[in-house]
Parts: structure tokens; C-alpha cells; sequence
């Protein structure tokens, strides 16, 4: 190779740009400064960096740089482009404590604490259940696309709680994700909502996809226009007059499923901030009541929801293998002090279309 040849490929490589995000604006987005669009779009992003990186020109817009104060169009493509590669391609390894209740040469099933991103991503770059796997297991085998998430064929929320199986080899990756995509996995979940249902069991069926305003939020579209087909199964297990304790059964899993379909229920999960639940939806708002409301955001600050129970065929063996992880604590605080106050107080006289119509007002 030439020393001209050598230098242009360098040359070449220092000039390269690497997307870290893109979108492309809604149809009936307003006008709106750039750096306040991107800050509610990038989790952990500020106004300040936003600001810096249009003015280094790494925001673009329909592949033009633009500064801080452009006004976002329906329509406009918006990249931030850097000169480095995106961080979720470079897994650290953390020593970081993970429960493990079941592993073989195989498969390891491990009990997920709330609060504990599952893989990197913007904003989390390390401290994830991915950065503590690489610590704790040698090559675990990742799926082609997804070279940054060794051992995942399926994710819980990070402020959900409960069971995750990871593969430890490429039969298990293969024989696992050929069962989630199959829907012949057992998933129970347990979530607390608002108010009182209608039936004491029954079925939500909508197609999940990005909610068209606001992309941190999914949505259902009942028509199946959008987005893809999503089936959750539910049960009452105990009423508490302002809140259910409700078990839910995944036939699909979409991103966010169990709390999109019981917003759109009208039934948002409790103290569910990304979907509305972090206010009072039931009851009245006298200051005994909303006391107790705040107490018991404060005892469990996330929202309610728990994988419980996990089922699977061993990908050797075909043994079917069930998992359950108990109530976490903070549920269970919240659990009996609305139990207690349910069977201490007047029951809630107003009807649920209450909550239908905060859940509209959410929209």
C-alpha cells in the first residue's frame, strides 16, 4: 500500500460520523426548537449538550447541520451524528451482584431487582444486567443484530421486577428466541392498577406501537393499522376499592404491553409515570386520602409490576422448566397498606368512567 493511499484511508476514518440517533418528526408535530424536541426524545439528555452538538454541527436535519434554534417540520429526518462509535457497541464488564435462582451448562434464569436497566443504551451505558453478565460468564453468545446484548433473547422494563432467562450458548440462543417468537413460553406477571374492573377476567387485544406524539410512550392501535399485534390475558386476584391487584398472562410480548393495554383499559399500572399512574385516578383527593396515595408512591417509587412466574422447554434436554420469583418488597408494603386502608375506609362511590377520562386526558 502507498504512503498517499495510507494517509486518504486515514484521512477517510477520521472524518467518519456515526449516527447515535435518529427520528423522523410526526405528521402533526408543531413547530418547535430543536434542543427542546431532542430533550424529551433522548433519555438523560440536557439542553446545554443538546446546544453544544448543534453547535460542533452534529445535529442534522434532512442531512444539513442546524443549530439549537431550528424549528422541527412534520416531516424532517433528524440524525446526531459523532465521531465515535455508539457506546452500546462496547459491553464493560462490572462486577455487579445479580440473583441467579436457577443455571446449568446451558441456560441461567435470574430474578431482576427494579431499578436495573437491562442492556446498554443511550443514557445507560453501564450498570446494566448486560454489563454484569459479561463480569459473571464468559462468551455468552448474542443474536447476529445484537452483537451489544450477549445472552438476551427477551427484556423486562427497568423499573419492572422478576424472571429473565439468558443463553449461555448459541443452541440455547437459537432454541429460546424460536420460543418467544413462537409464543410457547409461560409468562405471568402481576400488576396493581387503578380502580375496579369491569369483568373479573378477560382480554386486551391491540396492536402496540410508538405512541404518534409522544415516542417515549407506546400505544394502542385497535384497528391494527399500526403497530403490531399484541394479546394480554388478565384475572382479579384481590380488589382493593381504588386499586386491583390483577395477574396478566402474555400470549405476545411487545415493548411496554401489560401497561400500554391497561392505559388504553383505562387502567393505568400504579405509580406508573411513563403512563399516567403517578397521580391519583381513583378516589377522592382530601388530604388524608392523598396522603396515603403519596406513602405508598414513596414505599414503591415505580411502577407496579412483577414478572412472576417463567416457563420454558430446555433447550437440550426439551424438559418443560417453570420459574417463580416471589412478590418483591416493595409490592408487598404497598399491597397490604391499600389492603388495610380498603378495609378500614368508606369504599369508593365514583364510577371508573373517572378514570376513563383521565386516561383520555393522557392521550
Amino acid at each position: 500500500m502507498t504512503e498517499d493511499l495510507e494517509d486518504f484511508l486515514q484521512e477517510e476514518n477520521d472524518n467518519k460520523l456515526y449516527e447515535h440517533f435518529s427520528i423522523t418528526v410526526d405528521k402533526g408535530q408543531s413547530l418547535l426548537r430543536i434542543d427542546k424536541f431532542l430533550m424529551v426524545r433522548i433519555e438523560n439528555a440536557t439542553r446545554n449538550k443538546i446546544q453544544q452538538a448543534a453547535d460542533n454541527g452534529n445535529i442534522l436535519v434532512n442531512n444539513e447541520s442546524v443549530k439549537s434554534n431550528y424549528k422541527v417540520k412534520p416531516g424532517d429526518f433528524i440524525q446526531i451524528m459523532l465521531e465515535t462509535p455508539p457506546r452500546e457497541n462496547e459491553v464493560i464488564a462490572e462486577d455487579i451482584p445479580i440473583k441467579i435462582i436457577y443455571e446449568d451448562d446451558q441456560v441461567v434464569v435470574i430474578d431482576k431487582e427494579p431499578g436495573m436497566v437491562v442492556h446498554p443504551g443511550h443514557g445507560n451505558y453501564t450498570g446494566t444486567l448486560v454489563n454484569a453478565l459479561k463480569f459473571h460468564f464468559d462468551n455468552l453468545p448474542s443474536m447476529s443484530d445484537q452483537m451489544e446484548r450477549p445472552g438476551l433473547v427477551h427484556r423486562i422494563d427497568k423499573d419492572t421486577s422478576g424472571l429473565l432467562v439468558i443463553a449461555k450458548t448459541e443452541v440455547a440462543m437459537t432454541s429460546l428466541a424460536e420460543q418467544f417468537a413462537a409464543h410457547t413460553t409461560d409468562r405471568l406477571y402481576n400488576a396493581l392498577v387503578w380502580g375496579v374492573l369491569a369483568e373479573q377476567e378477560g382480554t386486551i387485544t391491540g396492536h402496540i406501537g410508538r405512541h404518534l406524539k409522544d415516542r417515549m410512550q407506546m400505544a394502542v392501535f385497535p384497528d391494527g393499522d399500526q403497530g403490531k399485534h399484541a394479546v394480554t390475558h388478565y384475572k382479579v386476584m384481590e380488589n382493593f376499592s381504588y386499586v386491583t391487584l390483577v395477574e396478566c398472562k402474555l400470549e405476545t410480548g411487545r415493548t411496554h404491553q401489560i401497561r400500554a393495554h391497561f392505559k388504553h383499559l383505562g387502567h393505568p399500572l400504579f405509580n406508573d409515570a411513563r403512563y399516567g399512574g403517578d397521580r391519583i385516578l381513583k378516589g377522592t383527593t382530601f388530604n388524608k386520602y392523598k396522603q396515603f396515595v403519596d406513602n405508598c408512591f414513596a414505599a414503591c417509587p415505580r411502577q407496579a409490576l412483577h414478572a412472576r412466574t417463567l416457563g420454558f422447554d430446555h433447550p437440550t434436554t426439551g424438559e418443560r422448566m417453570y420459574f417463580e420469583s416471589p412478590m418483591p418488597a416493595d409490592m408487598i408494603d404497598i399491597l397490604e397498606r391499600w389492603r388495610n386502608y380498603s378495609a378500614n375506609s368508606v369504599h369508593a362511590t365514583e364510577p371508573d368512567e373517572k378514570i376513563d377520562r383521565n386516561a383520555k386526558e393522557m392521550e
